[in-house]
């Protein structure tokens, strides 16, 4: 078997001078303002709707020990008001605007967003501005919306595939954050106090920690003035208890041997979980790569697992392949839905498709279909405003905002030796973590 290193390959090579030079395709204008804060903006003429999606670093990944859930926690806290604000008005002033309003914390981030009306945005952003900057943690409002996040908990212990999900992932990524739930647990959740939350705000929620992001119908004028307006007066440094430092953490290297079979009551289907540790943000090429193989493997019903284990030989329901990035160590998982007397030749044949990968190029026509489905589903996925703030934001916060823009040119460079030489690298059996679960009553 030849072996293969991706970077040695021209069209590679090609894909990482693109990113060198990336600067210059970028259609948005990056910007420093004076306090520190990082703005992204880009007009839209032809759109009357403005996004203003505003990113924190200031995910699970830098929650200190014994404050797991805090992140999340503190994005619920956020719309509870200010000294100025009380809780609710914010959604108010939205809704009467008729426009739109959400947030999201994943491991590496929180970010908050609005979508209205371009000509409402200096009305709506100043009120999401005051929430962000000055978020008062009330002691009642604290108590109630705990109750709020310890259901969420339960609700996601209750589900099967995010169960089996986190069970596979702490054993990926073993003591390192990613490893732990974003809500964190019943018990992580009961420990933490007003004080500690703001605490958390105090550190994370400074402007050299935030980007904002604002894409659409607003003049540049307009945006950059309403922007320093609204996040112009970030409060001082104040008394209180100081947030102590995450735990630093080394990404723990899995071996084969990490396999977990569990049982669940009440459960119908097997569930088979296989993931890698795969690269992180600064190994873009390789990571697009790894989002071809996923499509090759499993987009479609003539994609190879698809085709073998669900169309030809009816070993599953359902199968898919995916890779996400993240700041330090994506995941590449492939996930079956199967009765549990499949599940021994379902994941034979699967680690059979992957050797397959590991020991030949896959072919031009497999390599064609998957770059043009990943081309197409960035065309759909950049259409709104909303759509783009969001993929500027991800990249701004996690590392240049200038690759996403980049992906198609990035996709079309690959050939069919560059993904077996990324197979080899990431998806061999010897890096492979297994999760199984099974009904209650099944047999092995």
């Amino acid at each position: 078997m030849k072996r293969y290193d991706s970077h040695d390959s021209s069209n590679v090579l090609e894909a990482a001078h693109l990113l060198s030079v990336s600067t210059a395709a970028f259609p948005a204008e990056v910007s420093k303002l004076d306090n520190g804060l990082t703005l992204i903006y880009q007009a839209i003429p032809t759109t009357p709707v403005a996004t203003v999606d505003v990113w924190v670093r200031a995910g699970a990944r830098v929650e200190p020990v014994g404050w797991s859930g805090m992140a999340h926690f503190l994005e619920h806290m956020i719309f509870k008001g200010t000294e100025r604000l009380q809780p609710g008005e914010f959604d108010r002033v939205i809704e009467e605007q008729g426009g739109i309003t959400n947030a999201a914390t994943s491991h590496d981030y929180a970010h908050y967003y609005i979508t209205t009306a371009a000509c409402y945005l200096p009305e709506t952003l100043p009120y999401l501005a005051e929430l962000l900057l000055h978020a008062a943690v009330p002691d009642a409002e604290f108590d109630r919306e705990r109750l709020v996040v310890l259901e969420e908990i339960r609700r996601a212990n209750d589900s099967p595939d995010w169960w089996a999900y986190q069970k596979l992932v702490s054993n990926l990524y073993e003591y390192h954050p990613y490893g732990r739930p974003v809500l964190g647990t019943e018990e992580s959740l009961g420990n933490l106090t007003p004080e500690h939350m703001r605490a958390f705000h105090r550190r994370y929620y400074r402007p050299e920690n935030m980007t904002v992001v604002v894409v659409g119908g607003i003049d540049r004028e307009v945006a950059l003035e309403l922007v320093n307006r609204s996040f112009g007066n970030f409060p001082s440094a104040l008394p209180g208890q100081a947030c102590p430092d995450p735990e630093a953490l080394a990404l723990g290297t899995p071996f084969a041997t990490q396999r977990t079979c569990e049982t669940l009551p009440h459960l119908e289907q097997a569930r088979l979980l296989l993931a890698w540790q795969g690269p992180d943000i600064e190994q873009a090429v390789d990571s697009y790569g790894l989002d071809l193989i996923s499509v090759i493997l499993a987009e479609g019903r003539s994609s190879r697992l698809v085709a073998e284990l669900r169309e030809d030989h009816s070993l599953v329901q359902g199968i898919s392949a995916s890779f996400s990035l993240s700041q330090e160590s994506g995941l590449f998982m492939i996930s079956a839905w199967l009765e549990a007397e499949h599940l021994e030749e379902a994941e034979q044949r699967v680690r059979k498709q992957l050797d397959t990968l590991i020991q030949e190029p896959v072919s031009l026509e497999e390599l064609r279909r998957a770059q043009r489905l990943l081309c197409s589903d960035y065309a759909f996925a950049t259409e709104a405003p909303g759509q783009i703030a969001s993929l500027y934001g991800f990249y701004g916060t996690l590392s240049r905002p200038e690759l996403s823009v980049l992906y198609p040119e990035l996709i079309r460079c690959f050939e069919p030796e560059d993904l077996q030489g990324l197979a080899q690298r990431y998806l061999s059996p010897e890096r492979v973590v297994t999760t199984i679960v099974q009904p209650e009553f099944s047999q092995p």
